[in-house]
């Protein structure tokens, strides 16, 4: 198993930098194909709040049109500039390439199907709603998993990888899903809460057994909440560890839940200062 194909998506945010840092240390580790491919609204109607506000179609055609020039610039300088070569039909090694058109929020998981991985920054009170769309898209329509990256990127990933244990089947995916990060780690944590999210489901101990059947170092940790909610709890550990990626299963609770009253992903997604990788 392996990751051989990283889609990226540019969106006009601070964060892009360590984005690109971040999955280009991933493809680095796999040799990898690497697509960007810039997050912009598809239609001239768009969407402050609940509120849908109508752009003259010639005007917003020239602004995104020049957004989408700017995402790409940033993107093939990068690539550029660290020596990655662009792709061509018969490249099987570390390359990249760029998707021209941009197709909207839904278009992350339709089009995110045909890769191993989406890559996004972390989403902070300035993103977009263009943005969380896109999010959503990716982690409930892809079918892939998303890797959210911190506003700084990390020096190396998937060495130290902490699993967020609970017991669920979206936790059972995104290990799954992970399992080529995995089986090149030198060290992996399958973390237990006691007294946290958890629901019905395998043990730990009873999961270290399968990773430790596939290759994969496995140790356990588990640590109690001293007060703290489930997603804290998980980011302590990770980084009393020295982890450098957090695979987790998403939204456990539903959606709905975890906006009204916080959940683990909620907190781990807005917080995490390593490099997560979800999937639900």
């Amino acid at each position: 198993m392996s990751m051989k194909a990283i889609l990226v998506l540019i969106e006009k945010h601070d964060a892009v930098q360590s984005v690109l840092e971040t999955a280009l240390l991933l493809a680095r580790r796999y040799g990898s194909y690497i697509e960007g491919v810039p997050l912009l609204w598809a239609t001239p109607d768009l969407a402050l709040g609940d509120i849908v506000v109508a752009f003259p179609v010639e005007h917003y055609g020239r602004e995104i049109a020049a957004e989408a020039q700017r995402a790409r610039r940033t993107f093939e300088t990068f690539m550029q500039k660290n020596d990655v070569p662009r792709s061509t039909t018969r490249t099987t090694s570390l390359s990249f390439g760029w998707l021209s058109a941009p197709q909207g929020e839904t278009f992350v998981g339709n089009y995110g199907r045909a890769f191993d991985v989406i890559v996004m920054n972390r989403p902070d009170p300035t993103s977009s709603p263009l943005y969380r769309r896109a999010l959503e898209s990716a982690l409930f329509e892809s079918g892939r998993p998303l890797l959210l990256c911190p506003p700084s990127p990390p020096e190396h990933i998937g060495t130290n990888v902490l699993i967020a244990w609970n017991g669920s089947t979206e936790q059972a995916r995104a290990m799954a899903l992970g399992m080529p990060i995995l089986e090149r780690a030198e060290r992996v944590t399958v973390l237990t809460v006691t007294g946290g999210t958890g629901v019905p489901g395998p043990t730990a101990e009873q999961m270290i057994i399968y990773l430790q059947r596939n290759g994969v170092p496995a140790e356990s940790l588990t640590v109690a909440l001293d007060g703290k909610n489930t997603g804290q709890a998980i980011l302590d550990a990770a980084q009393t560890s020295a982890c450098d990626l957090l695979i987790k299963g998403a939204f456990t609770q539903s959606r709905l839940r975890q906006m009204i009253f916080g959940g683990a992903t909620q907190h781990v997604m807005t917080t995490a200062t390593l490099p997560v990788f979800l999937a639900h």
